[in-house]
């Protein structure tokens, strides 16, 4: 299974960092063929450029300067997204991801009529994401209804894959995190994949 992690923190020393090592480590003794995309690190940009917002409708969209991006989700059996939660939503960075890389004619086609889309991802059989908040488990659940769950299950992975396992495991209270309760939530992760 070729497998494609995405980080998303700007610090190295963070515990999306540690976490990803841990989990990077776990996947490889499992037998996963791992890529590591380090969206910071790889500087990757996020910005949609004019050209690719202008092709989104256009016979071809443009994937010129995401070439390889574009190609390493497409050959990607298992992602795993590891990024803070910032403001209930994802970093600006991974958004971009999201918004350049997803594109029409490799993660969903658009519909003659500008109905709905069709999924082109059929590669992609499961997606685990672990993410780190600052606020209790309560306020993501009851307050805000998960929104970053449900963006990623139902808007991303519903219009792009079928049949996609997902998985989500979110640290809360992330910033006062004991080393008990850090382990705990790595033996959870463990058991799942």
């Amino acid at each position: 299974m070729n497998c494609l992690v995405v980080l998303a923190h700007p610090l190295t020393n963070s515990l999306c960092g540690y976490l990803s090592k841990r989990i990077i480590s776990l996947l490889k003794s499992k037998g996963y063929n791992v890529t590591v995309k380090d969206l910071y690190k790889d500087k990757f940009d996020p910005n949609l450029s004019i050209q690719e917002r202008q092709s989104y409708y256009e016979a071809e969209f443009d994937q010129s300067q995401l070439t390889s991006d574009i190609t390493q989700l497409k050959e990607t059996n298992t992602l795993v997204l590891i990024f803070p939660t910032w403001w209930f939503g994802f970093p600006a960075i991974l958004k971009g991801w999201f918004d350049r890389v997803w594109a029409p004619g490799y993660a969903y086609n658009h519909a003659s009529d500008l109905g709905a889309i069709t999924p082109c991802l059929d590669n992609l059989k499961e997606v685990k994401v672990i993410t780190t908040l600052g606020s209790p488990w309560w306020v993501d659940y009851f307050i805000l209804w998960r929104p970053v769950n449900r963006i990623l299950k139902v808007a991303l992975l519903g219009a792009c894959t079928k049949h996609c396992n997902f998985k989500m495991f979110s640290l809360y209270k992330s910033e006062n995190v004991s080393q008990k309760r850090l382990a705990k939530f790595i033996k959870k992760i463990e058991a799942k994949l």
